[in-house]
């Protein structure tokens, strides 16, 4: 294994580096810790768009090839971005991605759907001569989308170019999931053209940033943007193995899985953390643009497991999990502030019931993977990865191992005080 070399951390700890590739074989005992290099983060449809706290490649990958076979069935209850999804399908497996976010199930399936490459080369040719062609006047002020806040989120060159391209998008002679594809790119570039803080979980403007965006930055980031993703998507529809299924259920959530007992073999999954990532809010700009949204997020956030929505008679009175080290610090929490407390049991709730599904619909012996992070809640060490286990032996999961993987990397700016520096992989069987 000439990738993987043991280092002393900041903290003195002990860690396995292991740069690139993950060996299926790498030992992983019990408490191990690993630093995991990523070289593949935009291979193929990977990086099409960006994804807050999601999967390296590697990871899944390594998981799917060691712990299953060609063709199993591998489920996803928190697919996010699909990275578990395009890693399956590359290793010859079939699989789900259950997400209650309607962004997420669209991006997810525009990753994994090949593309005919000379169609989708005409529909680019298309989209530039119409870029080149650029003319506002084509567009009518009825044309522009309507949702809270544009004209502050957005420069009135910049709507006026977005309503373009994503008219000329819509108008191409071509399937459907070609135009899907375009719509990411669009709405991949979303954020950067915005005068929204481009590296923050909120979709928020900061004035002392002084974001600069100038008339025509839509059109050519649109432009370097499909010039960069067609030859990664032609890339990966050569590499797509025909006989695989891909589904997203747009009925389903990681509470309530509607599939037969048994029926999958291995479950890969990064869920939310706790209190850190309100992913309506990160992409709500896109849910404007591409249509899944128009007025308020809060229902959406309401579903997602992990959130801050809730109701002010649900913390009233103190909750407890059931188990005493995650009791001890909700208890701890709610002292200070009963909300976030009842937020903490609300998410460890939730993940009791996603255990319990994912339970139910794994065959014997079929392993959960779990990688999940730990945070400060109000000051307190709230270790979701160490309470999550007893919780899932209380279902009938045997803990058959637990490793850690340390983050090198950030996408988005968290305060210093919540940051997770690892993420902590669970290991269970049925």
């Amino acid at each position: 294994m000439d990738n993987v070399t043991d280092i002393i951390n900041e903290f003195g700890e002990c860690v396995v580096q292991v740069d690139g590739e993950i060996p299926v074989d790498l030992p992983a005992k019990e408490g191990d810790r690993f630093l995991f290099i990523s070289h593949d983060q935009s291979f193929l449809t990977h990086g099409l768009h960006k994804y807050p706290a999601k999967f390296f490649p590697e990871l899944p990958r390594w998981l799917i090839k060691r712990y299953s076979q060609q063709h199993d069935r591998i489920l996803d209850p928190f697919t996010g971005s699909g990275t578990t999804n395009v890693e399956a399908l590359l290793s010859k497996r079939n699989s789900v991605g259950i997400d209650v976010d309607p962004f997420s199930r669209f991006l997810s399936k525009v990753k994994v759907t090949p593309l005919d490459e000379k169609d989708l080369k005409s529909a680019q040719k298309s989209l530039m001569e119409s870029i080149i062609n650029y003319d506002p006047s084509e567009i009518n002020e009825d044309d522009l989308p309507i949702f809270p806040y544009r004209d502050n989120w957005f420069n009135i060159e910049i709507l006026y170019e977005m309503t373009y391209l994503k008219k000329r998008i819509l108008q191409l002679d071509t399937t459907n999931e070609i135009k899907n594809f375009f719509k990411v790119c669009l709405s991949s570039i979303i954020r950067s053209v915005s005068n929204a803080d481009d590296n923050c979980t909120r979709t928020v403007i900061r004035k002392k940033l002084n974001k600069l965006v100038k008339p025509t930055d839509a059109l050519n980031r649109f432009t370097k943007t499909v010039l960069t993703k067609v030859p990664k998507m032609v890339e990966f529809s050569h590499n797509y193995p025909s006989d695989i299924s891909i589904d997203f259920p747009e009925d389903m959530d990681a509470r309530n899985i509607k599939y037969a007992e048994g029926y999958f073999d291995l479950a890969v999954t990064s869920p939310p953390y706790v209190n850190a990532v309100d992913y309506p809010r990160t992409h709500q700009l896109e849910m404007y643009w591409l249509g899944f949204a128009q007025e308020s997020l809060t229902a959406l956030k309401k579903q997602n497991v992990g959130t801050e929505s809730v109701s002010s008679r649900y913390y009233k009175t103190r909750h407890e999990i059931g188990v005493p080290e995650a009791d001890k610090v909700i208890t701890s929490i709610f002292e200070v502030d009963p909300r976030r407390a009842y937020i903490a049991y609300k998410y460890l709730d939730d993940m009791r019931q996603n255990l319990s599904e994912v339970y139910k619909v794994l065959r014997k012996d079929g392993r959960y993977i779990v990688v999940v992070g730990n945070n400060r809640i109000r000051g307190q060490l709230f270790e979701s990865w160490k309470y999550l286990m007893p919780i899932a032996e209380e279902i009938g999961f045997e803990v058959e191992t637990y490793f850690g993987s340390e983050i090198i990397k950030h996408f988005i700016k968290i305060p210093r005080e919540e940051r997770i520096n690892t993420d902590w992989i669970l290991v269970l069987k049925k």
